[in-house]
């Protein structure tokens, strides 16, 4: 006969095992409907482009080549490809700089929430989360209609006698940087109250009592602490502004490009798929290397606070 210990191990061994049978049906979606697509367009990036969109099955590595250099049409030399790396540098340095100014923006704001009573302190949680509410489309073009030459800032400064003509901020890459921030800063503000609600203030009122100025109390308690709703926040902002699109396009008008837009052009207009493919696949690489940075922070973060 079978012993009790064997007889556990069997009815764990059935549990395991119907268990994996329940969760196989989830399973099979999340990897057709996530990990599919990506390994379509992988395929896609080592493939020729045909004449009129779609691809060619034919093994070719010349979409990786053409992500940062170009071909010469007439003696077939690579060159580095200016327009490519512009748009990528640009891309890079938007997303930094939207990064820094939400921080800017939200980091005062995330500590005037934790500062308050419970009962206000949820009353601004509820106010941060509006904008969401609201289509992302509709928030660009608000932002439009503040900026535009005939909108509300111009308005006000040629009625006030500051300016003599509209300034142009439409269509340029500060308009670009002004919709990112004002899009993404509730990312940016959500992840840094969750830390600082968790912050014992009674810390800073000991930093004070040491005679330490408001800045030191900032840079050696509040800012250590708070550190991983930092870079979750900035993580979080940091990522979908490198592969924004809708903003980009409305607010740069087509002339101030962006990654996604340049992905897009490959899929619609240049009718070159294994480029955009390939371009996509190096988005999600950089956004990986991100998100492992990330990871690694955090993880030495917590090593420390533990």
């Amino acid at each position: 006969m079978a012993t009790a210990e064997e007889v556990a191990k069997a009815a764990e061994r059935r549990d395991i095992r119907d268990r994996w049978f329940l969760s196989a049906p989830a399973l099979l979606i999340i990897f057709l409907a996530a990990t599919g697509p990506l390994l379509i367009v992988l395929v896609y990036s080592f493939l020729t482009p045909g004449a009129y969109g779609d691809v060619k099955w034919q093994f070719s590595t010349d979409a990786w080549t053409s992500v940062l250099l170009e071909r010469d049409i007439f003696d077939d030399t690579l060159s580095l490809a200016a327009a490519h790396v512009t748009i990528f540098l640009r891309s890079i340095k938007l997303a930094v700089v939207t990064t820094i100014a939400t921080l800017a923006l939200g980091f005062p704001t995330a500590y005037f929430m934790a500062t308050r009573s419970e009962k206000t302190r949820d009353l601004w949680l509820f106010l941060i989360t509006i904008p969401f509410w609201t289509n992302l489309l509709i928030r660009t073009f608000a932002v439009l209609q503040i900026i535009r030459n005939e909108g509300i800032i111009n308005t006000i400064l040629l009625k006030l006698g500051i300016i003599s003509a509209p300034i142009q901020i439409l269509y340029t890459d500060t308009a670009i940087l002004i919709g990112m921030a004002y899009v993404y800063l509730p990312l940016m503000v959500l992840p840094i109250y969750a830390s600082m609600e968790k912050l014992d203030f009674r810390l800073v009122e000991a930093g004070y009592d040491l005679y330490a100025t408001r800045f030191k109390v900032l840079r050696k308690i509040i800012f250590p602490l708070v550190k991983p709703g930092v870079i979750a926040g900035s993580i979080l902002v940091f990522i979908p502004a490198l592969g924004a699109y809708v903003t980009p396009s409305v607010l740069g008008g087509g002339k101030n490009m962006m990654l996604s837009n340049l992905i897009e052009l490959q899929f619609g207009q240049g009718r070159n798929w294994p480029l955009g493919s390939a371009l996509s696949i190096t988005v999600m690489l950089i956004v990986m290397v991100a998100l492992l940075a990330y990871v690694r922070n955090a993880g030495k973060s917590g090593v420390r606070h533990g």
